[in-house]
């Protein structure tokens, strides 16, 4: 759950309050050595020059959300393959990095999640103390608290909603009351203005990239602004221009299957949501919503044996169910599986 960044501090000291010092911690989180950083540090110790280390990281590809290790780069830019071919001393920087990559480098606080026990936390996990913060951190990382049975909450400090507290007390000072509940899902001045892509300062639709989608796909409804704000992220970004065309009635609207009409009929044919594959598996292959749910985190995890059974049972729920063939039936697999990977909720 979001809270006001400026007050996020006195929503986790009530929490300590109403359940206990003693049962409130913080979650410990672990920098690694990624591809990079792992060259820098061990060129460091290695005592090379630091231009020649810097020289060599730059040539590792850096995509934050497809993050290349040492390996990858060694079989992908030929470049970096020849050097390590060519040289000795690079040859053994790499050689000792590949080993040490993924290792964990540093520790800090994670920056949103808090534990709450049932009983104090030094029964269940070993606790440290962040010398930056008055409240304990448990020694395990967010993966490991769950596994040892406690439950992970969120409290994340967000910057707009004390933008919005802060716009709500200056209106009120010029005598212009605002309740931001209050306000009407269907204002078509907001329209317009997303429209326009006059959108910076508002919460996720303010970089360049979604104020240009805003305006070539001009929202008139509150469910277009979810599905853009859904769409905008690597992989999905490739569907944008057909929702736009669709949307416009530039193009037809064309569903997987017609039965899928009353699900994907508001993101004009298009599976973006979670929701939408777990009710496809529900309407195709007669899955239960249970079972879907199984689904769509078989989809999500990629894990190559449950997908095979995941993916017989499919096939012979849409006989069963829709009278699909099966070769129909594993292209509609094929479909939602693509949309569930990065689907969102």
């Amino acid at each position: 759950i979001d809270f006001c960044e400026t007050r996020r501090g006195e929503v986790i000291r009530y929490v300590q309050e109403r359940y206990g010092q003693d049962k409130v911690a913080q979650i410990i989180t672990f920098g690694k050595l990624k591809a990079r950083a792992v060259l820098r540090d061990t060129g460091r110790i290695l005592q090379m020059s630091y231009g020649h280390v810097d020289r060599l990281c730059k040539m590792i590809p850096n995509h934050p959300t497809d993050p290349w290790t040492l390996p990858r780069t060694l079989n992908g830019v030929s470049e970096f393959k020849r050097e390590y071919d060519n040289d000795d001393e690079v040859k053994r920087l790499l050689d000792l990095a590949m080993q040490l990559e993924g290792f964990p480098r540093n520790s800090s606080t994670h920056a949103a999640g808090v534990v709450i026990g049932d009983r104090p936390l030094s029964e269940l996990v070993p606790l440290y103390r962040d010398p930056r913060s008055d409240i304990p951190v448990t020694q395990f990382d967010m993966k490991d608290v769950e596994s040892a049975g406690l439950v992970k909450f969120d409290f994340l400090g967000l910057k707009t909603l004390s933008v919005l507290h802060r716009g709500v007390e200056l209106l009120e000072k010029r005598g212009i009351p605002v309740d931001l509940a209050a306000l009407p899902w269907d204002d078509p001045e907001v329209y317009a203005l997303l429209q326009r892509g006059d959108t910076v300062g508002v919460f996720q639709l303010e970089s360049e990239g979604m104020r240009r989608t805003l305006a070539a796909v001009k929202p008139t409804t509150f469910e277009d602004i979810t599905a853009l704000n859904a769409l905008y992220r690597p992989g999905p970004m490739d569907n944008i221009p057909l929702f736009g065309r669709r949307k416009n009635g530039l193009e037809a609207i064309e569903y997987p299957h017609p039965k899928l009409e009353g699900i994907l009929a508001g993101t004009y044919g298009i599976i973006v949501y979670q929701e939408q594959v777990m009710q496809a598996a529900q309407i195709l292959a007669g899955y239960s919503l249970g079972d879907a749910d199984l689904l769509r985190r078989a989809m999500g995890k990629k894990i190559q044996a449950e997908m095979d059974a995941q993916r017989a049972r499919f096939v012979e729920g849409c006989k069963a169910t829709s009278a699909i063939e099966p070769r129909q039936a594993n292209e509609l697999f094929d479909l939602i599986d693509k949309f569930a990977g990065y689907g969102f909720n």
